[in-house]
Parts: structure tokens; C-alpha cells; sequence
């Protein structure tokens, strides 16, 4: 079996696949998710996201987006949202996917990180829809620093979203704009063992994991 997995490992190393491109559990992401938070916080970027982290609604954080093209690009990857109860702190996650497909001048692969700062309750009320494509809602701003994406901040101060994301690899014309934020109630569903929505999650508060105590900590940390 030892065999077996290090072949495994050396076949996906050996095609240029990340082994970490979509987590395996709903802890795993959720784990993730943590660690995600903690690069992300440092650093000139990292100081302007923690000030936004404060002001925020709610936050999603996708810790691996993997985007790879040649003139068609692609991109796919797994996010929580956790938003802020009334206390002040933090709710467990509700669990969502990131993917899309795109057309234009692009070549490269990449890694990304990215969290999605929710700064209004109509932002937040159109990533609890089952499925929400950026660009596609004429009614929000999204404002988007780092990754090669410039954002100005007079745009970012009235936004309705606030994405940061922090990248490894090389890219051309990387944006959010088109992709498709869907919610995974199959792992919610693992995760709490009942069958919950994302709004009954993060606003109404249902459903507890002990395992998302760390996430909770960590974003009680940098935003407040």
C-alpha cells in the first residue's frame, strides 16, 4: 500500500498536478481556510485586508483557486463563508465552489488564494443565493487588490465586495469577473450531519463543529 501511494504521489508530481488543488473533507478545507487567513494577513496587502476584515459582513476565503490556460483558461476550487453574528465574532462556515471558464488572450498556470471581503448586507444576501456569477449583477461593486489586478481604493470604500488575493505562478488577464461562486450543500450536509443552507449556517446561526473553532479564532484575530 506504502507502494502504491508513493507511486501515486511521484505520477501526479510528475504531470505537473497539485496534489493540494481541491480539498479532500470539509475539515480539510476548513483547515485550510485557517492557514489561508494567516499568509494572508501580512505584508502591505495584508494590512488593507485586515482593515477591511473589521468593517466586514462576511468573508469568504478560498485557499487554493488553481487557473491554468492557453487561450482558453479555466479555474476551480472549494471556499467557506463565515459571517459575523451579533456578538461580534464569528459563525461556523458554510461551504462553496469557485469555478469557470473564459475566453481571451491567456497563458500560464497559477495558485491562488483569495478572500472575498462581504462589506454589505446586499453582498452578502447575493453570495447566499445558490449560485452567484461576478460581473453578472449590475447592482454590486466588487473592488479586487493584489494578483496582479489593480483596484482603486475610492472604488473599494463603497464596494459591496472586497477580493484579495495573493498568488504563485504566472498568469495573464487573471480576474473573478465570470466565475461562479455555488454553494456545496453536499458537504454541509457531511460537515454538520443534517441538512442545512448557507443562511441557516451563517446567519441563523444553525449547526456547531468544533472543528471550525480554529477558523472562528483566527478570523476573531485579524478582523475584530
Amino acid at each position: 500500500m506504502k507502494r502504491l501511494l508513493l507511486a501515486a504521489s511521484f505520477l501526479v508530481a510528475s504531470v505537473g498536478v497539485p496534489v493540494a488543488a481541491a480539498a479532500d473533507t470539509p475539515q480539510h478545507l476548513v483547515d485550510s481556510s485557517t492557514l489561508s487567513i494567516e499568509s494572508m494577513m501580512t505584508g502591505t496587502e495584508g494590512t488593507q485586508a485586515q482593515d477591511f476584515l473589521r468593517k466586514a459582513r462576511a468573508v469568504v476565503i478560498c485557499p487554493n483557486i488553481f487557473r491554468a490556460g492557453f487561450m482558453i483558461g479555466g479555474e476551480g476550487g472549494d471556499c467557506v463563508m463565515v459571517a459575523r453574528n451579533p456578538a461580534g465574532g464569528w459563525s461556523n462556515p458554510a461551504f462553496y465552489t469557485l469555478g469557470s471558464g473564459s475566453f481571451g488572450f491567456q497563458i500560464g498556470i497559477q495558485n491562488e488564494q483569495v478572500m472575498m471581503m462581504i462589506m454589505t448586507d446586499g453582498g452578502l444576501n447575493a453570495l447566499l443565493n445558490s449560485q452567484f456569477k461576478f460581473g453578472a449583477d449590475a447592482g454590486l461593486t466588487v473592488a479586487t487588490f493584489g494578483a496582479g489586478v489593480s483596484g482603486a481604493m475610492s472604488t473599494a470604500l463603497d464596494a459591496d465586495i472586497v477580493t484579495f488575493s495573493k498568488s504563485q505562478g504566472l498568469y495573464g488577464g487573471v480576474s473573478l469577473a465570470g466565475s461562479v461562486l455555488s454553494n456545496d450543500s453536499g458537504r454541509e450536509q457531511a460537515y454538520y450531519g443534517t441538512a442545512l443552507d448557507a443562511r441557516q449556517i451563517v446567519v441563523d446561526l444553525q449547526g456547531a463543529n468544533a472543528g471550525a473553532n480554529p477558523l472562528r479564532a483566527t478570523l476573531a484575530q485579524y478582523g475584530g
